[in-house]
């Protein structure tokens, strides 16, 4: 997108300064929720947070981050890192994953696509395999989209399917797989009885196989490969109910870890690995998690592991998962066309910028920001910087994450003058989240606070503004509750710890020596999302926002 693309053209702000320095801090997954102990920044020591907080009232708030505020479907649908950096940067609302994926399957359109038509060339004579996360999360796959995709392809005239599952317990409640497996196997039934040879084939937990994601780990797509394309696992079931129920009590370990299971039949046989003339489709409609999959379904020269075979298939996404590498080339729905995005705008307008986080955030202050897209709009007026993460441990074994060196680097850019803006996401409050760990968990909101400090601190020195906001919830509510409100049990009398997201809303927060007198939020935007963050973000810059662009948080009262 070359500048000769834009109608929208630089207007000054009438009433706002240009040039100050800008520091845009994201905190990954910090929501706002009632204090309590499973509020885990509200029990860490977070003084810069809390002293926003507390500040003028004029300049702290809260947005939405959930639902249809960053183009899901319902209020029931958590905010994700992707959909909330795609609406910071882009400052509209796109349908996203799940909802693309909901109108495609409503319409019928999924079925007339080019993507579709590819995978049905196999119906006649090859297996369909589905692969994908069972649950109804909402997070990065959704049983009632499997069911009509299985519903669809039997009108489509596909003879034998073979379905590869990755119980999930990690956005729904742990043991919940046992429901959703026996829900698939009525489903798979019921084609039985219509002709269709239709059974699960492999199995194991999202954490452990397949949904690997930034490289961390190809040992966990190794597993998948091994038991869903070559029908080898330590594993050996008659059905995927026994499966999951006796690894669930025999290894002790929970949906997420569950090891990687293939289903025989009477003789001992894999009843589903894939081999030359069938297709693949992987389900999630969320990408981070799929790309490394799709690279070793699609790619022939891959080193990451020994794949022993490489069967000649016709692969497909739901969605094509990353729009740079076009992988996969082949995908069920279109994704949404993000153009004009605020990044574009500004370097369009003379904003130099730089962008900084940690590897497993990087691309979310980058090509989520951007509008899905990789690399600079100018490389003379742009400057990413990736500090590589801790890998091979899990989060909450070093819950300071890279906070500090992310600080560091932006404390460094702020100081240079060299930039307008600069942009970070600091990940602990959502990385070590995930992982259960409340005491690790407060221990990340800490950190995350002393980087916000290190940051605020070099924005005082240059006389610039800053501006303090997250992407999602996920650290300040740290377990299960009932309608009530009250925590929920287990059998055991155990606290459920909660380790997705959460439907809460996020702060965001202005200030700033070089903030101009007069600047608060107005109270006429209540429903304000994290769409309404970049109309404020470019009117900082002492720019006017596109026209189209949803409305800015900020006004300007004459002193």
């Amino acid at each position: 997108m070359g500048s000769s693309e834009f109608s929208w053209k630089l207007a000054d702000h009438p009433k706002l300064p240009k040039d100050k320095i800008l520091a845009m801090i994201v905190l990954d997954g910090w929501g706002e929720a009632n204090p309590d102990k499973y509020n885990c920044i509200h029990v860490a020591e977070t003084p810069v947070m809390d002293s926003l907080k507390q500040g003028a009232p004029d300049k702290w708030r809260l947005i939405r981050a959930h639902g249809t505020a960053v183009g899901l479907p319902s209020e029931d649908d958590m905010g994700n890192s992707e959909v909330g950096h795609n609406a910071l940067g882009a400052g509209r609302i796109f349908a996203q994953g799940a909802k693309l994926v909901d109108n495609a399957l409503a319409s019928g359109k999924i079925f007339d696509g080019e993507g579709f038509n590819y995978i049905k060339e196999t119906f006649e004579t090859g297996t369909l395999h589905l692969i994908g996360l069972l649950s109804d999360g909402g997070v990065h796959s959704r049983l009632d989209q499997l069911q009509l995709l299985l519903k669809g392809v039997s009108d489509h005239g596909v003879k034998r399917i073979r379905v590869h599952i990755l119980t999930d317990g990690r956005d729904v409640l742990d043991g919940s797989s046992v429901g959703f497996v026996e829900t698939l196997e009525k489903d798979l039934e019921l084609l039985r009885g219509k002709g269709i040879d239709a059974q699960i084939a492999s199995g194991g937990g999202r954490m452990y196989v397949t949904m690997d994601r930034y490289e961390n780990d190809w040992e966990v797509v190794k597993r998948g490969w091994d038991a869903q394309v070559l029908g080898e696992a330590p594993y050996k079931f008659k059905s995927a109910v026994e499966a999951v129920k006796t690894l669930r009590a025999e290894t002790k370990a929970n949906d997420q870890y569950l090891p990687p299971f293939v289903i025989v039949d009477d003789n001992g046989k894999a009843v589903g690995p894939v081999v030359d003339g069938d297709a693949v489709v992987t389900l999630n409609f969320r990408a981070d998690r799929m790309v490394m999959l799709a690279k070793a379904l699609e790619y022939e020269n891959f080193d990451k592991f020994d794949r022993v075979r490489y069967p000649k298939i016709r692969y497909a996404g739901m969605l094509q998962y990353d729009g740079e590498l076009k992988l996969p080339s082949h995908y069920l729905v279109s994704p949404p066309e993000i153009d004009r995005t605020s990044g574009e705008y500004l370097v369009h307008n003379g904003i130099k910028t730089f962008a900084c986080s940690e590897t497993v955030k990087f691309g979310h202050v980058t090509f989520f920001w951007n509008g899905n897209r990789s690399g600079y709009f100018n490389p003379e007026m742009e400057e990413y910087v990736e500090i590589p993460s801790d890998s091979g441990i899990s989060f909450n074994v070093k819950p300071k994450m890279k906070a500090l060196e992310i600080a560091e680097k932006a404390r460094d850019a702020i100081l240079s003058r060299k930039f307008h803006q600069i942009r970070v996401n600091l990940p602990n409050g959502d990385m070590v989240g995930h992982t259960g760990d409340v005491e690790a968990t407060v221990v990340a909101c800490k950190a995350a606070d002393e980087a916000v400090k290190m940051i605020l601190d070099a924005i005082e020195q240059v006389g610039g503004i800053y501006v303090v906001t997250a992407d999602h919830g996920n650290a300040e509510d740290m377990v299960k509750r009932d309608k009530k409100g009250q925590p929920l049990l287990d059998k055991n009398g155990n606290i459920q710890i909660l380790t997705s997201h959460t439907l809460q809303p996020v702060p965001i927060a202005i200030g700033g020596p070089g903030l101009a007198p007069g600047v608060r939020f107005c109270t006429d935007v209540p429903d304000g999302g994290l769409a309404n963050v970049a109309a404020t973000v470019i009117n900082l810059h002492g720019l006017e926002a596109p026209g189209d662009y949803e409305p800015t948080l900020i006004e300007v009262v004459d002193n």
